[in-house]
């Protein structure tokens, strides 16, 4: 009875700490009873192992075939000697007999344990995997527990997640015992388990933050239509409004910019411009380049190409430190984007005008061309990851004070 009692208490302590199905407990149970009695009697008889909840215990059963003539006594038995145990048994019968599963060694019992807990380990693993193999894309909390090659072990609690080095935002710097916000982006199987992987790079995270943040986008109310970043220095968010009285930016901002900066303080003082999105190509390029006012757009639809005028003292803002508002907001528009300063679009009016204007004009246009200053003039296809500083004059792009604070 005691036995009866610890077997049951021990089943139930696993499922209830270990959070494991109790089919797959009693099933890794009968099969470690049953290899251990194959191995007792040499493989040599057709066992069968089931666990009685009544009795509370797993229950051994040999199985032999009814015949005529015995010739093999493990696996066979005559017709006389089977109606003793069964009266109404016939030839050909298959006829189970309960063993007594007492009669087992301590090696036995040593097995049916490792068994076991090799099963609830398999058992854990894919529970985990179940449970996260669907969350790809939810935003996440953990702790961080070690660091490992550049990489960042993350505790979240049942599982352990892994931050590769090119996932983490540069200048981020996290110790152990540090709580971190991060995306899920993928879980895979190993031998060793579910390896579950995050990133604190992805645009994908800025979404989700302003989600959390704002109401009005988990309702449906605003949505977002575009996020771009370059991780750890500036983001650019488009967003529209399906309700004519809720402006999208001001509810992503919130009473005193309280919404805002809780995003910004998560991503560590990431700056973020929260862009009105429209249809209209035109409009939203000049949203996009925000803080920098734009005088004039001309659209090329037919090579997705913008051509953007600004005054000249609104170019620098326009291009961004070191190219980097204007690659953002090419990004987010996905048109290739020409910025010229205003001096920069009338001297090559100018020059169009002369090659038209006869050929003495033309001569003398040759002999003293305009040369444009440097730095009046950005070109930036939307797939530009990076411009490289030769090909950007460094007067040009040096943010002014005031795009500091935006």
């Amino acid at each position: 009875m005691e036995t009866t009692f610890n077997l049951k208490h021990t089943i139930d302590q696993i499922v209830k700490e270990k959070g494991i199905d109790r089919r797959i407990i009693l099933e890794a149970l009968e099969q470690a009873v049953l290899s251990a009695a194959n191995k007792k009697f040499r493989n040599t008889r057709e066992l069968e192992a089931h666990y009685s909840e009544e009795a509370g215990e797993v229950e051994l059963f040999e199985f032999v075939t009814v015949v005529d003539e015995v010739k093999d006594s493990y696996k066979e038995i005559d017709l006389e000697e089977a109606r003793e145990v069964d009266p109404e048994v016939e030839i050909g019968d298959s006829l189970g007999m309960k063993l007594d599963a007492s009669d087992f060694s301590r090696i036995a019992a040593q097995t049916a344990k490792q068994v076991i807990i090799q099963k609830v380990r398999e058992a854990e693993r894919e529970t985990i995997f179940d449970e996260f193999k669907d969350r790809k894309g939810e935003l996440i909390n953990g702790i961080v527990r070690r660091f490992e090659k550049g990489e960042i072990v993350v505790d979240l609690g049942r599982a352990e997640a892994i931050l590769p080095q090119n996932e983490q935002a540069p200048r981020e710097v996290y110790r152990q015992g540090d709580r971190i916000k991060a995306l899920i982006t993928d879980i895979r199987m190993s031998p060793k388990g579910p390896q579950i992987f995050l990133s604190r790079t992805s645009p994908l995270i800025l979404a989700k933050l302003f989600e959390s943040e704002v109401p009005e986008i988990s309702e449906g109310i605003v949505e977002i239509k575009g996020v771009v970043r370059e991780p750890g220095s500036r983001s650019k968010i488009a967003v529209y409004s399906h309700d004519s009285n809720v402006d999208p930016v001001g509810a992503c901002v919130g009473m005193r910019g309280t919404r805002v900066q809780n995003v910004v303080s998560e991503l560590r003082g990431e700056k973020i411009d929260i862009i009105p999105w429209s249809e209209d190509v035109a409009r939203f390029a000049c949203n996009s380049l925000a803080p920098a006012v734009v005088t004039k757009v001309y659209i090329d639809e037919e090579n997705r190409s913008l051509e953007i005028i600004v005054a000249d003292d609104q170019l620098s803002l326009a291009i961004g430190k070191r190219g980097q508002n204007v690659r953002l907001a090419a990004r987010l528009t996905g048109w290739r984007t020409d910025i010229k300063s205003e001096s920069r679009a009338a001297s090559d009016e100018m020059l169009q005008f002369a090659s038209f204007d006869g050929a003495e004009e033309a001569a003398v246009a040759a002999e003293n061309p305009v040369e444009p200053e440097a730095g009046n003039e950005t070109v930036v296809g939307p797939d530009d990851a990076n411009i490289p500083d030769s090909e950007v004059n460094s007067e040009s792009v040096e943010e002014p004070a005031e795009n500091d604070e935006n």
